[in-house]
């Protein structure tokens, strides 16, 4: 039987492997993928990874062949990964409508934004941050991909207990928070997040928490119909992975 082989592509994390323990292999700062197939052209068929809003994450998870947890993907690595696929897959030009005008994005060109390595503390996912206007000093994590799916979790079992409540930020910053003023009670953070954190505060933490994140830069320049130019995240449509949709 003839035996064929797929080729694969090492793509670089921009978190550099930093804030993974010394023994996950994502700690090496690269990940292997290979090339899409039909298999993978399935998986984005798939309508019911398409309706739980998983099937790019399927998508991803067929395609890394280095032996790790998906789940333990920091989220900028991840979406280093989207784009590297993306380009392996189909090229590096993504044509897309916005604003009524067709767009043309060479992919190749957004930059990653590399972890610094000075504020890390050895191979932890863990950093400080004092809240300027209150003083109150929290640590935090950069979310992973397991974390985020908790969130979906738990974001859709209180939406089903309150259709009308929206809980996106409180549920989020209560996740990302690690301790406040050294506890680290999960309660008590809880309760500071909904009840004593200033909103000019937590403006300033997250505007901190982006800086840090080691992630692949997604905002690009878009034509508008009135002549000019707009400053967004690129969108994400269904013809990213299947440009002939």
């Amino acid at each position: 039987m003839s035996e064929f082989k797929i080729p694969t592509e090492v793509v670089e994390l921009p978190s550099k492997g930093l804030l993974y323990p010394k023994d996950n292999p994502l700690s090496s700062g690269t990940i292997e993928m290979k090339y899409m197939t039909a298999r993978e052209e399935d998986i984005l068929t798939n309508q019911n990874y398409i309706k739980q809003g998983i099937v790019i994450d399927k998508l991803l998870e067929s395609l890394i062949t280095s032996k790790i947890n998906f789940n333990d993907l920091l989220i900028g690595d991840k979406n280093a990964i989207m784009i590297a696929a993306r380009i392996l897959s189909y090229g590096k030009d993504y044509e897309f409508e916005y604003d009524g005008i067709t767009q043309n994005i060479d992919l190749s060109t957004l930059e990653p934004n590399p972890l610094h390595e000075s504020i890390v503390e050895g191979s932890t996912n863990n950093f400080s941050f004092t809240l300027p206007h209150s003083g109150n000093v929290v640590t935090f994590k950069l979310l992973t991909q397991g974390d985020d799916r908790k969130i979906e979790k738990e974001l859709k079992g209180l939406k089903k207990i309150n259709k009308d409540k929206t809980s996106d930020v409180t549920v989020r910053l209560s996740n990302i928070i690690t301790s406040i003023n050294g506890s680290e009670d999960p309660k008590e953070i809880r309760d500071f997040v909904s009840n004593y954190f200033l909103a000019k505060d937590a403006r300033e933490f997250r505007l901190y928490y982006s800086e840090v994140s080691p992630d692949i830069n997604m905002e690009v320049l878009l034509e508008t119909e009135d002549g000019g130019g707009e400053t967004t995240t690129l969108p994400v449509g269904v013809n990213f992975f299947w440009p002939d949709a």
